[in-house]
């Protein structure tokens, strides 16, 4: 029976890269990260594994199948070193904008292409990670519109008007004070679609902030609803009537998008807010802290071909 892997811990990238020198180091932090509750098969989830020497293959009791640490996760079938997977989990988890992939592919030496799965694989892991607990207390609600001015755009591509966001995704975010974030697009901004999602997230009877948008109209009685009048040019009441805190994730998130991305396609948007939302909801914890947490939620596959389609 070979020695069961000690997770590792670190606070800088260089802590991290002498933590784990070589591949198999970096294997073995993966492998108590993932199998931190006992050893189990990826094909049928059973606990009677047998361990080879190589401390790389391991052999299921029942179903008979050998398998590494890897399968069953967003790493199966990837050449890519562990320990270069690692790197790219430290940048796009701690760096407040993200990464870009052609950005990435210098930093590792892949080509653009592969970085750009490899990001995507990522977010992939992120979203299988939902926040479920429902807001309370505070919390500010607010939506916005993400796309491309139509200055800027190739006149083939503008679709005049600005009136209603033409052109853009709809996206909502709520964001209880000192708590957790949530995000996403929305089909459209009509009082049923953003009345639902606020439900949906927000704990009945919390105090909830918006902007006089008319989609917000109806939620008192579910909630002790406060309204800022942007319009007439309100934007804080007696200091705490305001939607100050998801409005500056909005600017982040698309200083994001222009600072580090430059475009996303809708197809993805949700794929990058989930990213964005995530590293938010972890903000306290450490670099290195960040780093082991999603490696623990890595479980489950993203193809290519899926990626694509």
């Amino acid at each position: 029976m070979s020695k069961k892997p000690a997770m590792q811990q670190f606070d800088t990238i260089l802590q991290m890269m002498a933590a784990l020198p070589d591949e198999q180091a970096a294997i073995d932090h993966f492998t108590a990260i993932r199998w931190r509750n006992g050893a189990f098969c990826p094909h049928c989830q059973s606990a009677k594994v047998y361990h080879f020497s190589d401390q790389r293959t391991h052999k299921c009791g029942d179903c008979r199948k050998r398998f590494s640490i890897k399968v069953g996760t967003i790493f199966e079938d990837s050449k890519i070193p562990l320990r270069s997977w690692m790197l790219a989990i430290w940048l796009i988890t701690s760096h407040k904008k993200g990464i870009a992939s052609t950005q990435l592919a210098k930093d590792i030496g892949v080509t653009q292409k592969t970085a750009w799965f490899m990001t995507h694989r990522l977010r992939y892991a992120i979203k299988t990670q939902s926040f479920n607990r429902p807001l309370d207390g505070e919390v500010e609600a607010d939506e916005t519109f993400i796309g491309g001015k139509e200055k800027n755009k190739h006149a083939w591509q503008r679709t005049g008007g600005k009136q209603g966001g033409k052109g853009k995704v709809a996206v909502l975010g709520m964001l209880e004070r000192g708590g957790e974030l949530r995000t996403g697009v929305t089909p459209n901004l009509s009082a049923r679609n953003i009345q639902t999602v606020i439900r949906d997230n927000v704990k009945t009877g919390a105090a909830v902030m918006t902007d006089e948008h008319g989609a917000f109209v109806g939620l008192q009685g579910d909630y002790n609803h406060h309204r800022v009048n942007h319009t007439a040019g309100e934007y804080v009441r007696h200091y705490v009537l305001h939607t100050n805190g998801i409005e500056s994730v909005w600017a982040l998130f698309k200083r994001q998008i222009v600072g580090t991305h430059h475009f996303l396609s809708p197809k993805h948007l949700n794929a990058y807010l989930g990213e964005m939302t995530w590293r938010f909801n972890l903000r306290s914890i450490s670099e290195g802290d960040r780093v082991n947490a999603l490696l623990a939620q890595t479980a489950g596959r993203l193809t290519y071909k899926m990626l694509k389609a």
